[in-house]
């Protein structure tokens, strides 16, 4: 049996907590992610979902090295990359790329799209200029951008644009994993789905693997091969995308796919479902489980245990963290 790509154990990430004066109290961590593990394998797509401020773009980055873990270990390939730094996990940054939410920000507004794209192979690949002025022009129209768009800058193209060119410089070196977090999420619904067709077929093309940050989880069904969502820093349900839509197992997931827009306009949304109340704070989190303060199907033993990820009756393959839930 071979290793998945991706293998998280245990990640946890925390904020704060320290004294800002010597004598001064201790403020309270912010547990952004807290005890996460999954696998992804090679060539997969797992969506992540949630509410804002439920840890999604944190638990990317952390895969990415780039937020400090507190504990845990994830492992690419095989190989543990959890103590690396310097060069050595310079070197490792060819392998994973992140693609961030607003394409404008995160593009150099000084660089031409040229050099912005050409910048990652001159500093990990040392080619000459004639082979990265190629790469980078084939690149350019694997994305759907016209090759005169080199020499402008990030002001002078749209929105969607910007996020091809922004999808481009992630792929340009074929990295093996690739973590887009809200790609599409300042888009329009028809840009939104020609940047889901752009992640296909450059998946299709290079071999991709990939996951995919999103608070719609009707956006990403269509899409993703997987999907784990997440609440206050933990995932309370992952499984693959056909089965948690016919037989969403937890609370969470049942309120936020009836929150989903429906195009039948006699569509009403189970009432029993609606979300009420607001995200709690990760910084006081509730007891047992993380949900009960909002869950329509509370019972007394949610607010003393926490549930643990088990299998869903009649499906190995799909996991939920409640009580309420038949186990396999």
């Amino acid at each position: 049996m071979t290793h998945p790509l991706i293998r998280a154990m245990g990640l946890t990430v925390e904020y704060g907590g320290k004294r800002l004066l010597p004598f001064g109290p201790r403020p309270a961590a912010i547990q952004a992610v807290s005890n996460v593990s999954f696998d992804i394998a090679r060539g997969e797509t797992l969506a992540v979902v949630g509410e804002s401020g439920c840890g999604k773009s944190t638990l990317g980055r952390a895969l990415l090295r780039s937020a400090p873990l507190s504990a845990g270990t994830i492992e690419l390939d095989g190989r543990d990359i959890t103590a690396l730094s310097g060069n050595a996990l310079r070197h490792a940054r060819r392998q994973f790329q992140m693609v961030f939410q607003d394409p404008y920000a995160s593009l150099n507004p000084r660089m031409k799209i040229f050099d912005t794209l050409a910048e990652p192979l001159r500093v990990h690949t040392g080619q000459n200029p004639d082979a990265v002025r190629t790469a980078v022009h084939q690149m350019m129209e694997a994305a759907g951008l016209d090759r005169d768009f080199a020499r402008r800058y990030p002001h002078e193209f749209s929105g969607g644009q910007r996020q091809r060119i922004a999808i481009a410089r992630a792929a340009i070196l074929r990295p093996d994993f690739i973590v887009a977090d809200e790609p599409f999420s300042a888009l329009d619904v028809s840009l939104q789905v020609q940047i889901l067709r752009l992640f296909g077929t450059l998946k299709d093309q290079f071999g991709l693997t990939y996951l995919l940050i999103s608070h719609d989880l009707a956006r990403v069904f269509g899409f993703a091969d997987r999907i784990a969502v997440m609440y206050l820093g933990k995932i309370v349900e992952i499984g693959p995308s056909r089965s948690v839509f016919a037989r969403a197992s937890h609370p969470y997931t049942r309120a936020l796919i009836a929150a989903a827009p429906s195009p039948d306009p006699a569509h009403r949304p189970d009432e029993a479902l609606r979300l009420h109340g607001e995200l709690p704070s990760p910084a006081n989190p509730p007891k047992g489980c993380r949900f009960h303060t909002r869950c329509p199907l509370v019972e007394p033993r949610c607010r003393i245990e926490e549930p643990l990820l088990r299998a869903v009756q009649g499906a190995a393959d799909h996991q939920a963290a409640c009580h309420l839930v038949p186990q396999a």
